[in-house]
């Protein structure tokens, strides 16, 4: 994904428009997806790779703010830059304070756009990042024993070894050596390193008189 170079979406009715951009990012280096609607955007798929939404305002059929709408609820976490010329700022702050990197209008500079863009590109950098280390968590945490996994979350709730080992019904020593056995499979350095891993698997509920 890194070696991959980011993907621009743009979505604007107007071919002009699209054309125009297409031109400009491609001179910076950017690889370029051009719609011409929220549906043709929709049928694609997603590149794996740093991605930002370019997306006009008012477009045939579902808006621009519609789609914006739709990807919050699902969660897509996409960058979005808004371009429109028929932009009011109560449109404008209703957009940023959903979660717009930036709202320009027609015309714009293309050296703002081009900024809005690197902002959004870092943005989405970051996203993808944090989900490629929640997907390694997760998988190290699926070489956890059942016994490890509750010893994993009692250690994390600020339980003490003996305190753990009379909650589960073991001996003091065999706490220790599940608790070593976790560290090294989560691959933690420390408690605090463990338990920033609890938070991020949502351990914190996991009930430590039992095995999950």
């Amino acid at each position: 994904m890194s070696a991959a170079p980011p993907n621009v979406i743009v979505v604007d009715d107007d071919r002009g428009i699209r054309e125009a951009l297409e031109g400009l990012l491609r001179s910076v280096g950017l690889q370029v997806s051009l719609f011409g609607s929220v549906a043709e955007f929709l049928a694609a798929p997603l590149p794996a790779r740093p991605r930002c939404l370019i997306l006009d305002v008012r477009l045939p059929g579902r808006s621009g703010l519609d789609l914006q709408s739709e990807l919050a609820g699902a969660d897509a976490g996409l960058p979005m830059i808004f371009i429109t010329g028929h932009g009011d700022i109560p449109m404008s702050v209703g957009a940023m304070k959903a979660g717009a990197v930036e709202f320009l209008a027609k015309p714009f500079r293309d050296q703002d756009l081009l900024d809005a863009i690197q902002v959004a590109l870092d943005r989405d950098r970051a996203q993808l990042a944090g989900a490629a280390a929640d997907t390694a968590l997760r998988t190290r945490l699926e070489t956890l024993t059942a016994r490890e996994r509750q010893v994993f979350a009692l250690v994390a709730s600020g339980r003490l070894n003996k305190q753990i080992a009379g909650e589960i019904g073991v001996a003091e020593i065999t706490v220790k050596v599940h608790r070593g056995q976790v560290m090294k499979k989560m691959g933690a350095r420390s408690i605090v390193d463990l338990v920033r891993m609890a938070d991020r698997l949502d351990l914190a509920g996991a009930d430590g008189r039992r095995a999950p």
